[in-house]
């Protein structure tokens, strides 16, 4: 079953060029639409539900396909702040940078998405 889309694609392109004009200063409501935008797009492109991508507060995407997690802590997670993953999705950031400066928390044996990166 394809993910859910939630944000409707024109307004996510606007989030996302409104971001990529200003990503230090975009507001808030913007920044929380990119993510969630980028999100989908990603579960979108990588269907599955073995590794969850989460960027808190503003959403989390399961994607990759492989085994199925149901309950408790998913064994495979990706968790960064929202500047890191628009950087990540982007291509302004690369995983290695994020990794080794500590933005991004990768655990599992499926975690590395690395190879899904930029988005666009």
């Amino acid at each position: 079953m394809p993910a859910k889309r939630r944000i409707e694609p024109a307004a996510g392109r606007a989030a996302l060029e409104a971001w990529s004009r200003d990503p230090e200063g975009a507001p808030r409501p913007t920044l929380a639409t990119a993510v969630r935008y980028l999100l989908e797009e990603l579960a979108i492109a990588h269907p599955g539900n073995s590794v969850e991508v989460r960027v808190p507060p503003f959403g989390v995407a399961q994607c990759i396909e492989g085994p199925r997690h149901t309950r408790g802590t998913p064994p495979n997670v990706v968790e960064t702040d929202a500047a890191t993953f628009m950087g990540l999705a982007s291509g302004r950031l690369t995983w290695e940078e994020a990794t080794a400066s500590g933005r991004l928390s990768v655990s599992g044996t499926r975690a590395d998405v690395s190879r899904h990166f930029p988005l666009f």
